[in-house]
């Protein structure tokens, strides 16, 4: 963890007192993508697995199908460069050869064919079948699964899921580059993604679904909102949304339903308080969660 964070000292200012302390904070790096010598991208993201983010995110833009579609993938880190050679070292279009400075919030909204893609895309289609013991017995795995949250609160995560529990995690401080970080792994280890799920603590826009979509995952699961498009388009293309949220008096519930669910004899569940935020927000939440299971 330690190539991810950086310590550095801060005035931390409370209602008792005002003192100077060291931080762990979370590591920005930026990382420009060379298609067949021709200058594709700059990433923001998180220094750590940068070989999957690459691949995750060229196939998730379509500019591969494949892992043979790959010939090589450097990561120079002292450049922060990753150059990317395809087998037969093809060209692309001046509208495909772009560049960007993407921002760490992943908000690089759709590209202009991938709207249009969505449209003649067909439904997935799945048989996959999970309880709401198995959400929120995943959910309460990762939410807990990554130590560099925990210690900077600086990052998104993103995990492949059977039924089973978590297969892939991976962090990030964009939510898109930590989701095409699972598709990158599962690109390069031949790790199918059909009938899969993937969980993510980012909010689920239109970019998001359709990225998710292209794997053929039927289900995506957040513990954040999603935005109207991305709703749309997981009605449109058969994608389950799943948006876990709860309130205090359903605690106990949730408690008993992960214990029932839950492999450790006394699982981690932890309710934490708010004690104040934007009215408006604070009356929208309240109305989005229901006071019982039946609404």
């Amino acid at each position: 963890m330690k190539e991810e964070t950086k310590r550095i000292p801060i005035l931390q200012v409370s209602e008792l007192e005002t003192r100077r302390i060291e931080a762990t904070v979370v590591r920005e790096f930026s990382l420009t993508i060379l298609l067949n010598n021709h200058e594709l991208v700059t990433l923001l993201c998180s220094p750590k697995n940068l070989r999957y983010l690459v691949a995750g995110f060229l196939v998730s833009e379509g500019l591969i199908k494949g892992k043979g579609d790959i010939k090589k993938i450097l990561i120079d880190n002292q450049g922060g460069v990753a150059p990317v050679e395809t087998p037969e070292n093809e060209g692309f279009s001046s509208e495909i050869l772009f560049k960007h400075l993407l921002a760490s919030s992943g908000g690089r909204g759709a590209s202009p064919s991938s709207t249009a893609n969505a449209k003649g895309k067909t439904r997935i289609t799945s048989k996959i079948q999970i309880s709401r013991h198995e959400v929120f017995a995943m959910m309460a795995e990762f939410v807990h699964r990554s130590e560099l949250y925990k210690a900077t609160e600086g990052v998104h995560s993103a995990a492949l899921c059977a039924q089973t529990g978590i297969l892939l995690f991976a962090d990030d401080i964009g939510r898109h580059n930590a989701i095409d970080k699972i598709f990158g792994q599962c690109l390069l280890e031949d790790i199918p993604t059909t009938d899969r799920i993937i969980f993510t603590s980012g909010r689920i826009s239109s970019e998001i679904l359709l990225k998710v979509a292209k794997r053929n995952i039927p289900v995506i699961i957040s513990k954040s909102a999603p935005t109207d498009l991305g709703v749309r388009l997981a009605d449109d293309l058969g994608v389950t949304l799943l948006i876990v949220k709860t309130r205090a008096s359903l605690l106990s519930g949730i408690v008993r339903l992960v214990k029932e669910a839950h492999s450790y004899d006394v699982p981690e569940v932890i309710a934490l308080p708010i004690i104040g935020g934007n009215p408006d927000y604070l009356e929208w939440m309240g109305k989005e969660v229901k006071q019982s299971a039946g609404g």
